[in-house]
């Protein structure tokens, strides 16, 4: 049965008329990355009456004012997944992280383990039917606008309308504000040579007919902007960014040769420009789904020939990759790097690769090491790691013994560290 939604308007509401119905001492959802909800992110951190209200999110876009000096008895910032808003929060103190794979999340709020009391949302106006969609961002946004019991939305015209499991009935949101405006959007810097250089290498390591699933970064773009001559790729991702248009574009994706979502462009969110939200409006080519289904391992194993891209702060001399901390300062998080590394392990032909500059801190410090850095976490083990990469080539390190693992890494080292890599490889493991 239809419901008449083009009069939705008349019932918006003032973003501070919305945030009202939040309470001290509740747990609440912030929508993240391009869909961050900023007038109401906005209209919360405008309140001065409530305590001990603990907001959780993935990486948000944009200012993070409930998370600035002051504010901590008010806000108590959980990041999932650790943006770069956040990060002087957390490493200070005034903020807190869980350790957590991408897929594991949407479980904590349908487990209930983390009771929703409110979910604040960006959707895409509703349609003829009352359903809008969470647009650029599903991840773990559906479970959030499921299991919360008040949802309050920003209702955007420009919040492009997907496809996919991402529907929120209009019926369920409880206040609205009504806007016109802008996402936040990312825009890509040039990239390096170092980057032209670890982009080729990936490029050479993907076969036609192989599934994609790639972050956003230099790297990813530097590798995907050299697959333009490839044939029949498939995308199967956590996000995607702009230079997947421009894949589609040239007819290097066609998606022919999945398993999984045959045909379709399979992701859980974006982040990019304004042509990405133009290429994914009312696209049927492209399908949004929760991250518990796009990055379960069972799923993704499924296609043909994946190609996981991923990269890492360090990575030591077993093959040990420390992707979400600088020492004991956590930088990122968890994210779909395992899900994917191990799912396109499982693939059929699939290659999970990790990806990073042989040098950090100006050329000042190797990312091959002896050992991690003291604090350092372990987000990809020695037992799940294949390729590493960095722009001095690309090794293979799976069935490959400590001895091996080693020599393979120093091989692709920067020269400056080379000798001294070997020096302590054979003092700290005897090779």
């Amino acid at each position: 049965m239809k419901t008449d939604a083009s009069d939705y308007k008349s019932r918006a509401v003032t973003a501070a008329e919305a945030i009202a119905h939040v309470r001290s001492a509740t747990n609440i959802y912030i929508h993240g990355a391009a869909a961050t909800p900023t007038p109401l992110v906005e209209a919360l951190a405008a309140r001065r009456d409530l305590e001990e209200v603990k907001l959780y999110h993935l990486h948000t876009n944009g200012p993070a004012p409930f998370a600035e000096k002051g504010r901590e008895k008010e806000f108590r910032s959980v990041s999932l997944f650790i943006g770069a808003p956040m990060r002087p929060a957390v490493q200070e103190g005034r903020a807190d992280f869980v350790p957590i794979f991408l897929s594991d999340v949407p479980g904590l709020f349908l487990s209930g383990q983390v009771k929703l009391d409110v979910a604040i949302l960006q959707l895409s106006p509703p349609d003829s039917h009352g359903y809008c969609t969470l647009g650029t961002s599903c991840d773990s946004s559906k479970a959030a606008a499921d299991t919360a019991r008040i949802v309050i939305a920003e209702i955007n015209e420009q919040m492009p309308r997907t496809h996919g499991n991402n529907i929120v009935p209009l019926s369920r949101i409880s206040a609205f504000i009504a806007t016109n405006r802008p996402l936040q959007s990312h825009h890509s810097e040039a990239e390096s040579d170092v980057e032209a250089k670890i982009g080729q290498l990936i490029a050479d390591l993907v076969e036609d007919g192989s599934t994609l699933q790639m972050g956003i970064g230099g790297i990813p773009d530097a590798a995907l902007a050299r697959m333009k001559n490839k044939q029949d790729l498939g995308i199967h991702t956590e996000m995607f960014s702009d230079r997947i248009v421009e894949l589609v574009e040239a007819g290097a994706i066609t998606n022919k040769f999945k398993q999984v979502g045959k045909g379709r462009i399979i992701t859980s969110f974006i982040n990019g420009s304004q042509k990405l939200f133009d290429f994914v409006h009312d696209n049927p080519l492209v399908s949004f789904y929760p991250c518990d289904w796009t990055n379960d391992t069972s799923v993704i194993r499924r296609n043909p020939k994946v190609v996981a891209i991923n990269s890492a702060i360090q990575i030591d001399l077993t093959g040990q990759v420390c992707a979400d901390s600088i020492g004991y300062k956590m930088f990122s998080g968890i994210g779909g790097q395992m899900d994917f590394i191990r799912g396109a392990a499982l693939s059929p032909g699939g290659k999970p690769i990790i990806a990073l500059p042989s040098r950090a801190m100006g050329g000042k410090v190797s990312r091959i090491v002896s050992t991690l850095a003291p604090g350092a976490g372990v987000v990809t083990t020695r037992g799940h790691v294949h390729w590493v990469i960095t722009e001095y080539g690309a090794v293979n390190l799976h069935g490959k013994t400590i001895r091996e693992r080693s020599e393979a890494l120093i091989s692709i080292a920067h020269p400056d560290f080379r000798a001294e890599l070997r020096k302590e490889a054979a003092q700290t493991r005897h090779i």
